[in-house]
């Protein structure tokens, strides 16, 4: 058998059957200490298909980066066929200064596909677009919600794509998301170069969420193994249906004041049922919160200090709660309960 040619990137070659990481540079801070985009490369021995995953892409949402550290230890990745690209931070300005944007206050996920001579987050966007997108059968992007908030475990997938809805049912995270892709996004920069990509969503921006650490690890690796990348032995399978969401909505604090929230994220809730209670300071002037429609509570405000208009519950559309039921409370006991890696490989 041909020995499989080797990955080249950066100027460096990674031989098949070998991993190694390559530091691209990006550009220097204002003191001239440079900046990389770090990347992680494993090359298979045997053909396969060839997939990134990318986390840190708005610098303050450290869950996916927490999920990429777990992936690269996992012993499932041994032997794999194709080549799996990481990068673990793609926005290192946002990270350095715990930020969403860069120093220039954009957002990179709305900078997309960018150009060499453009803005700082426009070069950026060129070179990820350019150096890993371009060169993938599939992506896989970690985001969390924005600092504040927190998001369930969820999968967002663009309505009428048959074969990324496939792989988002392989990758079990509780709820699939269909949602409308965003101008300037790397969906839509990474869909126009006819690169599917997978966005997950879990937890809080800044914060360490284990459910949603899990979740996203255990995806990645059943995505891997539905594609024959790897074998999947070890790799729990997901014991609940996801829960396929077409519409949902942002419901928003009818008043300034204190929030208290009364149901969580991941809740199933009926409609009327009382979601949640803002307050003023005195306690003379109180206003619910109810449910519009029944569905999942699929994010939420954590911070207990609201303007009028501040968004408070995303709520999610589903066929039938008393179906989605059993299937919510399976996903749960998973991630919660079940020791789906060994504890090597979370350390």
């Amino acid at each position: 058998m041909p020995k499989r040619p080797a990955f080249e990137i950066g100027g460096e070659v990674v031989a098949a059957g070998s991993r190694q990481t390559i530091d691209l540079p990006v550009s220097s801070l204002s003191d001239h200490t440079p900046v990389m985009m770090s990347v992680h490369v494993i090359h298979g021995k045997l053909d396969g298909p060839t997939v990134f995953v990318s986390a840190g892409i708005h610098g303050d949402e450290v869950i996916g980066i927490e999920i990429v550290r777990r992936l690269l230890k996992s012993s499932a990745l041994r032997g794999m066929r194709g080549t799996l690209i990481v990068v673990p931070i793609v926005n290192s300005f946002g990270f350095i200064n715990k930020s969403r944007y860069l120093p220039d206050r954009r957002d990179l996920n709305r900078s997309f596909p960018g150009s060499e001579g453009g803005s700082l987050a426009a070069r950026l966007a060129n070179q990820f677009l350019t150096q890993i997108v371009s060169r993938a059968d599939l992506g896989i992007d970690l985001h969390s919600a924005a600092i504040h908030r927190t998001n369930y475990p969820q999968v967002r997938v663009s309505p009428g794509e048959t074969e990324i809805r496939k792989l988002a049912d392989a990758f079990g995270a509780p709820i699939i998301m269909e949602s409308t892709i965003r101008e300037g996004s790397l969906r839509q920069a990474a869909q126009d170069l006819g690169t599917p990509v997978l966005l997950y969503e879990a937890g809080e921006g800044l914060r360490f969420d284990e459910v949603s650490v899990r979740a996203g690890q255990v995806g990645i690796l059943r995505v891997l193994k539905s594609l024959s990348m790897i074998s999947g032995r070890g790799v729990a399978a997901s014991k609940g249906q996801p829960q396929f969401c077409t519409a949902s909505k942002w419901l928003r604090a009818p008043m300034g004041g204190l929030f208290r929230s009364l149901k969580s994220d991941g809740e199933l809730v009926h409609k009327g049922d009382l979601l949640g209670v803002v307050s003023d300071p005195f306690g003379e002037l109180e206003r619910e919160i109810e449910a519009p429609f029944s569905g999942i509570i699929v994010g939420r405000a954590v911070l207990p200090i609201v303007n009028e208009g501040d968004a408070v519950f995303h709520l999610a559309r589903v066929r039938s709660v008393e179906q989605a039921e059993d299937a919510m409370d399976e996903h749960s006991t998973q991630l919660a309960d079940d020791p789906m890696f060994d504890e090597d490989e979370i350390i």
